[in-house]
């Protein structure tokens, strides 16, 4: 398996696909990881600084907002 150092740069948009799953137009620098001796597990690494990391998640609880304003509401733990 490959790993990577993946810096995120700036985050500029976010949609949900009809499959579930939610998407990000980033932009990144991304640059090959040699596994250190102290990796158990080799791993690619995510970077991004804190206001990116705010930015993530907005964007996320916006996302999942959407995905739930599409479920039905649910009946149960409604009196009756």
């Amino acid at each position: 398996m490959k790993t990577h150092q993946i810096e995120i740069q700036k985050f500029k948009a976010a949609a949900n696909s009809p499959h579930g799953e939610v998407m990000f137009k980033v932009d990144v620098l991304a640059s090959a990881r040699a596994a250190s001796p102290d990796d158990v597990s080799p791993s690619s690494v995510l970077i991004m600084s804190e206001a990116n990391a705010r930015v993530l998640m907005a964007l996320l609880k916006k996302q999942l907002a959407d995905f739930d304003a599409k479920k039905p509401k649910s009946r149960h733990g409604r009196p009756g």
